[in-house]
């Protein structure tokens, strides 16, 4: 009785290890819809790919000069047909106004294949997922300046003394006193430690202005800010602000504009 007790238990354990051993496989995510994701995902993530658009790769994260040769505006979204080397393919960005015959420029692209415009009624074959793009002199800062905003294009040094404009607030004070500045309009000066551009058709700022250790406030703006530069920003101050996809924030000044 006993022997047959643990012959038992022996089948039901290797019927469960059976169960469970063979590879978990993956479904391909679908290609239909709108741009689901509230974010476009950091196409810098597919570095070391090199192939050519149209193929079965993403972009790769070198960057890419484009004229566009035709666009097609959604609520949220701008499909846009280009133009590289000859060769030619359509990208979606963030709406915003491009003009056709321009030249732009952006790096990386998550490939969408078979990827459906409800609003346009078509199915675009190979579609890429673009954030960083930018036209050539609109920024009012030379091309080479904005490679150079991008976070840990290069090493800035901490503030230690930041001279506040009129009316701006020390980070220390404001991050003190946090909760009586939900939802109000606040002004702040401090140095652009990092930048992260055009996500969620946003550029996201880090400054610092030295009144306490590593303080930092995130800021989003459309502006274009140069990285290392001082600059005084006025937005409008959040709490608990959750995007999505780990873009969540205990405190954030949201619209800023530059003073």
């Amino acid at each position: 009785m006993q022997y047959l007790k643990i012959q038992a238990i022996l089948i039901f354990t290797m019927a469960i290890f059976s169960c469970n051993s063979g590879p978990e496989v993956i479904e391909a995510e679908s290609g239909s819809g709108e741009v689901a994701p509230p974010l476009f995902q950091d196409p810098g993530a597919a570095q070391g790919m090199n192939s050519a658009p149209g193929q079965t790769q993403d972009l790769d994260a070198a960057e890419h000069k484009v004229v566009v040769e035709e666009a097609l505006n959604t609520d949220k979204y701008t499909y846009l047909r280009v133009k590289e080397n000859g060769g030619e393919f359509w990208i979606a960005v963030m709406k915003q106004e491009v003009k056709t015959g321009n030249t732009y420029y952006f790096r990386g692209g998550l490939m969408k294949k078979n990827f459906e415009s409800k609003e346009y009624n078509r199915v675009f074959e190979t579609l890429y997922l673009v954030s960083d793009f930018r036209e050539e002199g609109a920024s009012g800062i030379t091309k080479e300046q904005a490679h150079a905003n991008v976070e840990g294009g290069g090493k800035v040094e901490p503030p230690k003394n930041v001279t506040l404009a009129a009316g701006a607030i020390k980070l220390s004070d404001l991050i003190t006193n946090i909760s009586k500045y939900d939802g109000k309009t606040v002004k702040v000066t401090g140095k652009v430690m990092k930048v992260n551009p055009m996500i969620m058709g946003r550029n996201w700022l880090h400054i610092q202005d030295g009144s306490g250790k590593n303080l930092d406030l995130t800021v989003t703006t459309v502006e274009q800010v140069q990285l290392g530069a001082t600059v005084t920003l006025e937005g409008t101050m959040a709490l608990n602000k959750d995007f999505g996809a780990g873009y969540k924030y205990d405190y954030i000044m949201e619209g800023a504009v530059v003073k």
